[in-house]
């Protein structure tokens, strides 16, 4: 069973959408899954179904919902890539993580108060990285996260498991980047992050162009298996 669900907002003045994806029986614990810059397009559906048929609610809120709800974009299509980094560059990503905080309310909420995982993919997984600092989410995933190294200062308040999913020749992530984030959260006990060598941005996409068959079954088993601990 899948569908899009509206969700209030934090504050409660408001409502947007959320794709919610639901196991057979009884779930085992919830994730929410958060978007790329395309939107909660199919891809992204995808994932939750996946997480749904694992046996986990699955919940991907519409984030881009403030600038024009239900975008669906496509990462082949120049014309649509070009789009889509417009909408990141007009994203207000404080408003988003506090609108992953009410999803991440909603799904515990529909569990009946179990644990939550969060796993986000691009600008998903720098929102996956501010969620780990800022909400109380209980694990969190991200997948080629942007600008991570400009959120080290706020690695400190980070207390629950979250694991990183870096491919080393990422075109929107350069070494020198990658290299300021190992280096800044090497200390940090809570944080595991994986390489993928010579791999670049979106190898990990449901769908399309940009996906690495082999890289990606990797990343989603080691997701996997990080959430099947965290989350039990």
């Amino acid at each position: 069973m899948a569908d899009f669900t509206p969700v209030p907002t934090l504050e409660g003045d408001a409502r947007f959408d959320a794709y919610v994806a639901r196991p057979e029986g009884s779930p085992k614990a919830a994730i929410v899954v958060i978007q790329e810059i395309f939107g909660v397009n199919e891809g992204i559906r995808r994932k939750c179904d996946n997480w749904a048929q694992a046996g986990y609610l699955a919940v991907a809120p519409d984030l881009f919902w403030r600038l024009r709800p239900h975008i669906e974009l496509d990462a082949d299509v120049p014309a649509e890539m070009e789009e889509a980094l417009g909408l990141f560059g007009k994203f207000d990503q404080d408003k988003g993580v506090r609108d992953l905080e009410a999803a991440i309310r909603f799904a515990r909420k529909e569990i009946g108060g179990g644990k939550v995982g969060v796993v986000g993919y691009c600008l998903g997984g720098r929102l996956a990285f501010m969620s780990a600092c800022r909400t109380d989410g209980d694990a969190f995933v991200g997948y080629y996260g942007v600008g991570i190294d400009n959120l080290i200062g706020e690695s400190h308040a980070i207390g629950k498991p979250v694991l990183l999913h870096v491919p080393t020749a990422d075109g929107f992530v350069s070494a020198e980047v990658q290299q300021k984030m190992r280096e800044g959260l090497k200390d940090n006990r809570h944080v595991e992050l994986h390489d993928y060598e010579g791999l670049d941005h979106g190898f990990a996409a449901e769908m399309g162009k940009r996906r690495v068959e082999d890289a990606a079954q990797l990343a989603d088993r080691r997701t996997a298996d990080f959430f099947a601990a965290a989350l039990a």
